[in-house]
């Protein structure tokens, strides 16, 4: 097991690729820390892997990301592991998004990234040891456009992966970027949604990665398995893009 006694939190754990990587790195013997807002698929992950702990949480909380730091450190005593999956995507160009779904967007996908970081490195310096996976996206080196925020949010979430790669380094901390494409999950189904031609634009994901199809989350979740475990023990501060070929088209 390439996880086994690590203590894994992964925010944005009640759906989509934060929901598989937590059922992955439990398989792989992790005690898993699930973070999400969302009640119910908290409770449905939850409910599928044994010995889980679950917070309910907004991610753009400080409060609310210290407290859960605090609770995994009295109840397992160490943090191994950190995925900050927890993202949204509302669309829009830059002169239709309002200013709060503008600050909605960095709050969760950025300023949430931010402090589940900041609260958890700090025991794992103490440790001289850590992972940390972040999740950006294949946008933010090819953009198809109408989403200016989030693509904007993840563009910020690669070079943030980047610097804090080289400020811990030395402190045996790991910190990398996953960068997927157009992922099989509640996320995309929503901007399906505010679609005219929703089943043209399915189609047009499609085609646009080289490999023909959309990705299924339990894909991302094996890359992000490899960039938490030591089968990535000299990877540092890279863009890991699971993406099907989009950004090599």
């Amino acid at each position: 097991m390439k996880l086994k006694d690590k203590v894994a939190i992964v925010t944005g754990a009640g759906s989509g690729i934060g929901a598989a990587t937590a059922r992955l790195f439990a398989a792989e013997g992790a005690r898993v820390v699930l973070v999400d807002r969302d009640a119910e698929g908290l409770r449905k992950v939850s409910g599928e892997i044994a010995g889980s702990l679950a917070i309910e949480a907004d991610v753009s909380d400080n409060a609310q990301a210290h407290d859960g730091v605090a609770l995994v450190m009295k109840q397992w005593g160490r943090i191994d592991v950190l995925m900050t999956a927890a993202g949204i995507s509302l669309g829009g160009t830059v002169d239709t998004i309002d200013e709060a779904t503008w600050d909605r967007t960095f709050a969760v996908n950025v300023k949430g990234s931010y402090l589940w970081i900041h609260h958890a490195i700090k025991p794992m310096i103490v440790a001289k040891s850590g992972t940390i996976v972040t999740v950006g996206s294949q946008l933010a080196q090819s953009s198809i456009g109408r989403n200016a925020a989030y693509i904007a949010s993840k563009g910020a979430i690669a070079s943030f992966t980047k610097t804090i790669a080289v400020d811990h380094a030395a402190q045996g901390i790991r910190i990398n970027a996953l960068m997927p494409g157009v992922i099989d999950t509640p996320m995309p189904a929503r901007s399906l949604q505010r679609q005219a031609d929703p089943e043209a634009s399915r189609a047009f994901w499609r085609q646009r990665h080289p490999m023909g199809r959309i990705g299924q989350p339990e894909e991302v979740a094996k890359a992000a398995l490899f960039l938490a475990s030591d089968d990535s023990s000299f990877v540092t501060g890279t863009l890991l893009f699971v993406d099907g070929g989009w950004t090599a088209h």
